[in-house]
Protein backbone atom coordinates (compact mmCIF):
# COMPACT_ATOMS: atom_id res chain seq x y z
CA UNK A 1 0.00 0.00 0.00
CA UNK A 2 1.36 3.35 -0.83
CA UNK A 3 -0.19 6.18 0.82
CA UNK A 4 0.42 9.85 0.31
CA UNK A 5 -0.16 11.53 3.52
CA UNK A 6 -2.08 14.94 3.88
CA UNK A 7 -3.33 15.89 7.23
CA UNK A 8 -6.54 18.19 6.82
CA UNK A 9 -6.55 21.10 9.41
CA UNK A 10 -8.88 20.29 11.98
CA UNK A 11 -12.61 22.45 11.87
CA UNK A 12 -11.86 24.40 14.77
CA UNK A 13 -8.77 25.63 13.60
CA UNK A 14 -9.92 26.65 9.95
CA UNK A 15 -13.53 28.01 12.02
CA UNK A 16 -11.34 30.31 13.81
CA UNK A 17 -9.40 31.82 11.29
CA UNK A 18 -13.26 32.76 8.85
CA UNK A 19 -14.34 34.08 12.10
CA UNK A 20 -11.21 36.12 12.38
CA UNK A 21 -11.10 36.94 9.27
CA UNK A 22 -14.47 38.53 9.72
CA UNK A 23 -13.61 40.35 12.36
CA UNK A 24 -11.04 41.96 10.91
CA UNK A 25 -13.00 43.38 8.21
CA UNK A 26 -15.91 45.02 10.76
CA UNK A 27 -12.76 46.35 12.53
CA UNK A 28 -11.55 48.24 9.44
CA UNK A 29 -15.47 48.55 8.63
CA UNK A 30 -16.23 50.43 12.11
CA UNK A 31 -12.85 52.61 11.43
CA UNK A 32 -14.11 53.46 7.93
CA UNK A 33 -17.53 54.19 9.06
CA UNK A 34 -16.52 56.71 11.61
CA UNK A 35 -13.81 58.37 9.21
CA UNK A 36 -16.77 59.17 7.10
CA UNK A 37 -18.98 60.98 9.67
CA UNK A 38 -15.86 62.72 10.85
CA UNK A 39 -15.76 64.07 7.63
CA UNK A 40 -19.05 64.61 6.66
CA UNK A 41 -20.90 66.19 10.11
CA UNK A 42 -17.89 68.10 10.40
CA UNK A 43 -18.33 68.01 14.53
CA UNK A 44 -16.47 71.01 16.74
CA UNK A 45 -12.83 70.87 16.90
CA UNK A 46 -12.34 69.23 20.66
CA UNK A 47 -14.76 66.43 19.03
CA UNK A 48 -12.84 66.14 16.22
CA UNK A 49 -9.61 65.58 18.25
CA UNK A 50 -11.36 63.04 20.54
CA UNK A 51 -12.34 61.06 17.12
CA UNK A 52 -8.86 60.93 15.30
CA UNK A 53 -7.70 59.89 18.68
CA UNK A 54 -9.89 57.36 19.06
CA UNK A 55 -9.46 56.04 15.12
CA UNK A 56 -5.48 56.34 15.83
CA UNK A 57 -5.16 54.23 18.77
CA UNK A 58 -8.11 51.74 17.95
CA UNK A 59 -6.05 51.26 14.54
CA UNK A 60 -2.84 51.04 16.59
CA UNK A 61 -4.45 47.92 18.72
CA UNK A 62 -5.69 46.12 15.48
CA UNK A 63 -2.56 46.24 13.75
CA UNK A 64 -0.32 45.47 16.56
CA UNK A 65 -2.97 42.72 18.20
CA UNK A 66 -3.80 41.08 14.83
CA UNK A 67 -1.23 42.10 11.91
CA UNK A 68 2.15 42.01 14.37
CA UNK A 69 1.49 38.44 15.25
CA UNK A 70 2.35 39.12 18.93
CA UNK A 71 -0.07 35.67 19.17
CA UNK A 72 0.60 34.03 15.89
CA UNK A 73 -2.24 30.89 16.91
CA UNK A 74 -5.69 31.94 16.63
CA UNK A 75 -7.99 31.29 19.37
CA UNK A 76 -11.54 32.35 20.86
CA UNK A 77 -10.04 34.27 23.94
CA UNK A 78 -8.25 36.91 21.31
CA UNK A 79 -11.50 37.17 19.60
CA UNK A 80 -13.42 38.11 22.99
CA UNK A 81 -10.69 40.56 23.71
CA UNK A 82 -11.41 42.10 20.15
CA UNK A 83 -15.18 42.34 20.13
CA UNK A 84 -14.26 44.09 24.10
CA UNK A 85 -12.47 46.60 21.98
CA UNK A 86 -15.08 47.18 19.21
CA UNK A 87 -16.96 48.09 22.25
CA UNK A 88 -14.85 50.35 24.24
CA UNK A 89 -14.05 52.27 20.57
CA UNK A 90 -17.55 52.91 19.52
CA UNK A 91 -18.58 54.41 22.80
CA UNK A 92 -15.51 56.63 22.92
CA UNK A 93 -16.73 57.59 19.46
CA UNK A 94 -20.39 57.78 20.73
CA UNK A 95 -19.54 60.24 24.01
CA UNK A 96 -18.41 62.82 21.34
CA UNK A 97 -21.06 62.47 18.63
CA UNK A 98 -24.02 62.92 21.00
CA UNK A 99 -23.84 60.18 22.94
CA UNK A 100 -26.86 57.73 22.65
CA UNK A 101 -28.59 60.28 20.47
CA UNK A 102 -25.59 60.21 17.90
CA UNK A 103 -26.45 58.54 14.70
CA UNK A 104 -23.44 56.28 15.03
CA UNK A 105 -25.19 54.18 18.17
CA UNK A 106 -26.49 51.84 15.70
CA UNK A 107 -22.87 50.20 15.49
CA UNK A 108 -23.54 48.72 18.75
CA UNK A 109 -24.81 46.06 16.07
CA UNK A 110 -21.40 44.81 15.11
CA UNK A 111 -20.46 43.80 18.16
CA UNK A 112 -23.21 42.18 18.84
CA UNK A 113 -23.76 40.53 15.80
CA UNK A 114 -19.89 39.66 15.77
CA UNK A 115 -20.12 37.90 19.32
CA UNK A 116 -23.25 36.11 18.41
CA UNK A 117 -22.04 34.58 15.47
CA UNK A 118 -17.93 34.16 16.92
CA UNK A 119 -18.33 33.46 20.51
CA UNK A 120 -21.95 31.96 21.46
CA UNK A 121 -24.45 32.52 23.58
CA UNK A 122 -23.23 32.89 26.98
CA UNK A 123 -20.39 35.52 25.76
CA UNK A 124 -23.60 37.69 23.66
CA UNK A 125 -24.97 37.29 27.13
CA UNK A 126 -22.22 39.39 28.41
CA UNK A 127 -21.58 41.50 25.61
CA UNK A 128 -25.32 42.76 25.92
CA UNK A 129 -24.83 43.84 29.32
CA UNK A 130 -21.07 45.49 29.12
CA UNK A 131 -23.03 47.33 26.14
CA UNK A 132 -26.24 48.07 28.05
CA UNK A 133 -23.75 49.41 30.89
CA UNK A 134 -21.84 51.67 28.19
CA UNK A 135 -25.21 53.13 27.53
CA UNK A 136 -26.55 53.92 30.48
CA UNK A 137 -22.99 55.90 31.49
CA UNK A 138 -23.57 57.71 28.32
CA UNK A 139 -27.25 58.73 29.38
CA UNK A 140 -25.86 59.73 32.42
CA UNK A 141 -27.16 61.67 33.95
CA UNK A 142 -30.60 60.62 33.04
CA UNK A 143 -29.80 57.20 33.35
CA UNK A 144 -29.93 57.79 37.26
CA UNK A 145 -33.93 57.45 37.23
CA UNK A 146 -33.43 53.95 35.89
CA UNK A 147 -35.93 52.84 38.38
CA UNK A 148 -38.66 55.20 36.66
CA UNK A 149 -41.24 53.76 34.94
CA UNK A 150 -41.28 56.26 31.77
CA UNK A 151 -37.70 56.00 31.60
CA UNK A 152 -37.07 52.16 32.11
CA UNK A 153 -39.61 51.97 29.02
CA UNK A 154 -37.90 54.01 27.07
CA UNK A 155 -34.37 52.64 27.84
CA UNK A 156 -35.94 49.16 27.05
CA UNK A 157 -37.03 50.67 23.17
CA UNK A 158 -33.19 51.01 23.06
CA UNK A 159 -31.94 48.03 24.07
CA UNK A 160 -34.49 45.72 22.43
CA UNK A 161 -33.82 45.97 18.82
CA UNK A 162 -29.69 44.97 20.26
CA UNK A 163 -31.22 41.88 22.09
CA UNK A 164 -33.62 40.92 19.70
CA UNK A 165 -30.80 41.01 17.19
CA UNK A 166 -28.37 39.28 19.42
CA UNK A 167 -31.49 36.74 20.31
CA UNK A 168 -31.62 35.82 16.42
CA UNK A 169 -28.23 35.92 15.60
CA UNK A 170 -27.45 33.43 18.03
CA UNK A 171 -30.19 30.78 17.38
CA UNK A 172 -29.23 30.82 13.80
CA UNK A 173 -25.24 30.74 14.44
CA UNK A 174 -26.34 27.77 16.82
CA UNK A 175 -28.57 26.16 14.17
CA UNK A 176 -25.45 26.28 11.40
CA UNK A 177 -22.66 24.94 13.44
CA UNK A 178 -25.40 22.38 14.78
CA UNK A 179 -25.35 21.15 10.97
CA UNK A 180 -21.85 21.83 10.20
CA UNK A 181 -21.08 18.98 13.29
CA UNK A 182 -23.51 16.81 11.44
CA UNK A 183 -22.63 17.15 8.09
CA UNK A 184 -18.42 16.85 9.50
CA UNK A 185 -19.67 13.68 11.63
CA UNK A 186 -21.71 11.90 8.02
CA UNK A 187 -18.09 13.25 6.37
CA UNK A 188 -16.01 11.50 8.82
CA UNK A 189 -17.79 8.13 9.44
CA UNK A 190 -18.02 4.87 7.69
CA UNK A 191 -21.77 4.47 6.92
CA UNK A 192 -21.41 0.78 7.81
CA UNK A 193 -19.86 0.51 10.70
CA UNK A 194 -20.00 3.84 12.55
CA UNK A 195 -16.27 4.45 12.93
CA UNK A 196 -13.92 6.76 11.31
CA UNK A 197 -13.12 6.69 7.53
CA UNK A 198 -9.94 6.55 5.97
CA UNK A 199 -9.90 10.54 5.55
CA UNK A 200 -10.99 11.16 9.22
CA UNK A 201 -8.10 8.47 10.89
CA UNK A 202 -5.61 10.90 8.47
CA UNK A 203 -6.99 14.03 9.76
CA UNK A 204 -7.64 13.04 13.67
CA UNK A 205 -3.94 10.79 13.57
CA UNK A 206 -2.00 13.84 12.91
CA UNK A 207 -1.70 15.37 16.69
CA UNK A 208 -0.60 12.17 17.90
CA UNK A 209 2.35 11.65 14.98
CA UNK A 210 3.47 15.57 15.17
CA UNK A 211 3.58 14.66 19.56
CA UNK A 212 5.18 11.80 19.17
CA UNK A 213 7.71 12.83 16.46
CA UNK A 214 8.41 15.97 18.64
CA UNK A 215 9.27 14.43 21.46
CA UNK A 216 10.55 10.85 20.72
CA UNK A 217 7.24 9.29 22.22
CA UNK A 218 6.24 5.68 21.02
CA UNK A 219 3.53 5.02 18.68
CA UNK A 220 1.86 1.68 17.00
CA UNK A 221 -0.32 1.47 13.94
CA UNK A 222 -2.01 -2.09 13.51
CA UNK A 223 -3.17 -3.14 9.91
CA UNK A 224 -5.89 -5.86 10.05
CA UNK A 225 -7.92 -7.59 7.65
CA UNK A 226 -10.86 -10.17 6.95
CA UNK A 227 -9.86 -13.50 6.52
CA UNK A 228 -13.26 -14.88 5.56
CA UNK A 229 -15.32 -11.63 3.93
CA UNK A 230 -15.59 -13.38 0.48
CA UNK A 231 -16.45 -16.55 1.72
CA UNK A 232 -19.02 -15.40 3.82
CA UNK A 233 -20.34 -13.10 0.91
CA UNK A 234 -20.26 -16.27 -1.14
CA UNK A 235 -22.13 -18.14 0.82
CA UNK A 236 -24.58 -15.80 2.74
CA UNK A 237 -25.25 -12.78 0.92
CA UNK A 238 -23.95 -9.30 1.19
CA UNK A 239 -26.28 -8.62 4.10
CA UNK A 240 -23.98 -11.20 6.21
CA UNK A 241 -20.74 -9.60 4.72
CA UNK A 242 -21.85 -6.60 6.31
CA UNK A 243 -22.25 -8.33 9.74
CA UNK A 244 -19.09 -10.11 9.67
CA UNK A 245 -17.52 -6.38 8.98
CA UNK A 246 -19.38 -4.72 12.36
CA UNK A 247 -18.46 -8.03 14.22
CA UNK A 248 -14.98 -7.03 13.57
CA UNK A 249 -15.02 -3.32 14.86
CA UNK A 250 -17.06 -4.30 18.04
CA UNK A 251 -14.06 -7.25 18.63
CA UNK A 252 -11.43 -4.50 18.14
CA UNK A 253 -13.06 -1.57 20.00
CA UNK A 254 -13.29 -3.62 23.51
CA UNK A 255 -9.51 -4.21 23.39
CA UNK A 256 -8.82 -0.42 22.37
CA UNK A 257 -8.42 2.35 24.97
CA UNK A 258 -9.75 5.98 24.59
CA UNK A 259 -7.07 7.48 22.97
CA UNK A 260 -6.82 4.90 20.36
CA UNK A 261 -7.90 5.33 16.87
CA UNK A 262 -9.67 2.46 15.16
CA UNK A 263 -10.58 3.52 10.99
CA UNK A 264 -12.11 1.51 8.24
CA UNK A 265 -9.12 2.00 5.94
CA UNK A 266 -11.11 0.29 3.12
CA UNK A 267 -12.91 -2.44 1.66
CA UNK A 268 -12.33 -4.86 4.92
CA UNK A 269 -9.30 -3.79 5.94
CA UNK A 270 -8.97 -1.85 9.30
CA UNK A 271 -6.50 0.59 10.77
CA UNK A 272 -5.71 1.36 14.67
CA UNK A 273 -3.39 3.64 15.94
CA UNK A 274 -2.26 3.21 19.50
CA UNK A 275 -0.48 5.86 20.94
CA UNK A 276 2.31 5.66 23.34
CA UNK A 277 2.52 1.92 22.32
CA UNK A 278 5.52 0.07 21.59
CA UNK A 279 5.80 -2.94 19.29
CA UNK A 280 5.25 -5.83 21.94
CA UNK A 281 2.12 -3.85 23.63
CA UNK A 282 0.13 -3.71 20.12
CA UNK A 283 1.39 -7.19 19.49
CA UNK A 284 -0.58 -7.74 22.52
CA UNK A 285 -3.40 -5.71 21.52
CA UNK A 286 -3.19 -7.36 18.26
CA UNK A 287 -3.75 -11.12 19.43
CA UNK A 288 -6.30 -9.98 21.92
CA UNK A 289 -8.17 -9.13 19.26
CA UNK A 290 -7.32 -11.52 16.37
CA UNK A 291 -8.35 -13.72 19.46
CA UNK A 292 -11.60 -12.40 20.20
CA UNK A 293 -12.52 -12.63 16.46
CA UNK A 294 -11.90 -16.23 16.12
CA UNK A 295 -13.60 -17.72 19.41
CA UNK A 296 -16.89 -15.87 18.17
CA UNK A 297 -18.41 -17.09 15.15
CA UNK A 298 -20.76 -15.08 13.58
CA UNK A 299 -24.53 -15.54 13.45
CA UNK A 300 -26.00 -16.15 9.80
CA UNK A 301 -29.50 -17.02 10.55
CA UNK A 302 -29.98 -20.53 12.20
CA UNK A 303 -25.88 -21.23 11.40
CA UNK A 304 -22.44 -19.96 13.14
CA UNK A 305 -19.61 -19.35 10.43
CA UNK A 306 -16.52 -19.43 11.86
CA UNK A 307 -14.47 -16.06 10.99
CA UNK A 308 -11.01 -15.19 11.17
CA UNK A 309 -8.63 -12.01 10.85
CA UNK A 310 -5.07 -11.62 9.80
CA UNK A 311 -2.96 -8.55 10.99
CA UNK A 312 0.30 -6.66 10.62
CA UNK A 313 1.86 -4.69 13.57
CA UNK A 314 4.45 -1.90 13.49
CA UNK A 315 6.07 0.84 15.42
CA UNK A 316 7.44 4.32 15.58
CA UNK A 317 10.56 5.14 15.39
CA UNK A 318 11.38 1.01 15.33
CA UNK A 319 10.41 -0.34 11.71
CA UNK A 320 10.34 3.75 10.36
CA UNK A 321 11.21 7.07 10.15
CA UNK A 322 7.51 8.83 9.99
CA UNK A 323 4.02 7.90 9.34
CA UNK A 324 4.17 6.83 6.05
CA UNK A 325 7.34 4.13 6.84
CA UNK A 326 5.30 2.80 9.69
CA UNK A 327 2.28 2.33 8.11
CA UNK A 328 4.05 0.96 4.73
CA UNK A 329 5.94 -1.87 7.38
CA UNK A 330 2.19 -2.45 9.00
CA UNK A 331 0.63 -3.38 5.61
CA UNK A 332 4.00 -5.38 4.84
CA UNK A 333 3.22 -7.29 8.08
CA UNK A 334 -0.37 -7.63 7.08
CA UNK A 335 0.50 -8.91 3.57
CA UNK A 336 2.84 -11.51 5.66
CA UNK A 337 0.24 -12.95 8.01
CA UNK A 338 -1.81 -13.40 4.93
CA UNK A 339 1.07 -15.10 2.59
CA UNK A 340 1.66 -17.40 5.69
CA UNK A 341 -1.42 -18.93 6.49
CA UNK A 342 -3.90 -15.88 7.66
CA UNK A 343 -5.59 -15.83 11.08
CA UNK A 344 -2.14 -14.26 12.73
CA UNK A 345 -0.31 -11.61 14.23
CA UNK A 346 3.13 -10.05 12.03
CA UNK A 347 5.12 -7.65 13.11
CA UNK A 348 7.02 -6.10 11.30
CA UNK A 349 10.74 -6.39 10.42
CA UNK A 350 13.23 -3.33 11.60
CA UNK A 351 15.31 -3.95 7.98
CA UNK A 352 14.97 -1.44 5.73
CA UNK A 353 13.64 -3.56 3.71
CA UNK A 354 10.57 -3.69 5.81
CA UNK A 355 10.15 -7.01 5.06
CA UNK A 356 7.58 -9.16 8.24
CA UNK A 357 8.32 -11.85 10.34
CA UNK A 358 6.15 -13.65 11.42
CA UNK A 359 5.30 -13.92 15.06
Amino acid sequence: MKSNLIFDPELSREELKGFSRTIAEIEWLLLILVLVYQLKAVPDEFAATALSMAMFFYAAFVLLFRYVNVYRREAYWKLAVETGMMIVFITWVLFYTGKLASPLVNLYLLVVITSSLALGRMATVVAMVVIATCMLWLDYPRSQNILLASYGVDFLGRIAPLALVAYVTTMLSADTRRAMGEIKTLSETDDLTGILNRRAFLSSSAHTVNLSQRYGRDFSIIMMDSDSLKAVNDANGHEAGDELLKAMVMHAQQELRRPDLLARYGGDEFVLLLPDTNAEGARLTAERIRERIESMPLAVGNKRVDITASMGVASYPEHGADYEQVLEAADAALYASKSRGKNRVTVAQRAASMRAVAS
